[in-house]
Formats: C-alpha cells, sequence, structure tokens
C-alpha cells in the first residue's frame, strides 16, 4: 500500500499547528510550566529540610516533598502539551488552576509570609485560567464546542 493510502497517525493531532502558535497558548504554557516549576522546587527544598533538619515527623515532610514532585507531573505534562498543540492538555492545565485556587486562598489568610506567595498564585491561576478559555486558544488546541462537531 502506498503512503496516500495510510495517513501517518499523528495527522489530526497535527491538523491545527498549520498556523502559527498563538502568543496566548504560549503565555498559558509558561504559566503552567512556572506552576510545575515551583511545585518541584518546593518538594525538592521540604524533602532536603526533612533530611538535613530536625522536622516535627521526618516521614511526614519526606512524603509531602515527593508529593508535591509527583503533583508538579500535571501541569509540567500539560505545559507541554499545550506547546505541543494538543487538545488534550487543556483539561489538565485547567485542573491545575483550579486546585491553586483554594491553596491561594488558604494562603492569603495566613498571617505570615505566605500572603505575597497567595496573591502571586491567586495572579497566576487566574491569568492561565483566562487564557486557557480563549476562543484563540481553543481554536488553536482544535477544540470543538458542543454542537459544533463535524
Amino acid at each position: 500500500m502506498s503512503s496516500e493510502q495510510n495517513p501517518a497517525p499523528d495527522t489530526a493531532e497535527t491538523a491545527p499547528a498549520t498556523e502559527p502558535r498563538p502568543r496566548r497558548l504560549t503565555y498559558a504554557a509558561a504559566l503552567a510550566a512556572l506552576e510545575g516549576a515551583a511545585l518541584v522546587g518546593g518538594g525538592l527544598w521540604v524533602v532536603v529540610r526533612a533530611l538535613t533538619g530536625d522536622p516535627d515527623g521526618r516521614q511526614q515532610a519526606v512524603t509531602l516533598g515527593i508529593t508535591l514532585v509527583v503533583l508538579a507531573l500535571l501541569p509540567l505534562l500539560a505545559a507541554r502539551g499545550l506547546l505541543l498543540r494538543r487538545g488534550w492538555s487543556r483539561g489538565p492545565a485547567v485542573i491545575t488552576q483550579l486546585m491553586a485556587l483554594p491553596v491561594a486562598y488558604n494562603l492569603l489568610q495566613a498571617d505570615s509570609m505566605a500572603i505575597p506567595v497567595g496573591i502571586a498564585l491567586a495572579v497566576v491561576a487566574v491569568a492561565a485560567l483566562v487564557l486557557l478559555v480563549n476562543s484563540e486558544t481553543t481554536r488553536a488546541l482544535g477544540i470543538k464546542g458542543p454542537g459544533r462537531a463535524e
């Protein structure tokens, strides 16, 4: 059989990539990657502090650090998918932002240096949500709305 009869398996996923990637999509991917990097950094910091310091519960602190690093996979994979214009990547990116909003709220309720971190996290999460639900981003990812199937 010729190659004309057997289309490449990625043809459907790469179809939207014929146009240049919108800046909004790039910005959304950058914000998701930033959140993922922050989770990795925070997780590693907790693990190092648990192993070198004297925490109340060393095992609990190490578990928290490892959990943060594993949770970082969601926004990092979403950021990669957004950069590659994969339609599936918007879901994990939106979920990441929705999970970040309650965390930001709790940080804002603290009476400490956590308040500026909460403000920054809330701003990043809301900005990323706005970028992710934008119609230009949706078109670039090849996502069709309800009733718009071909």
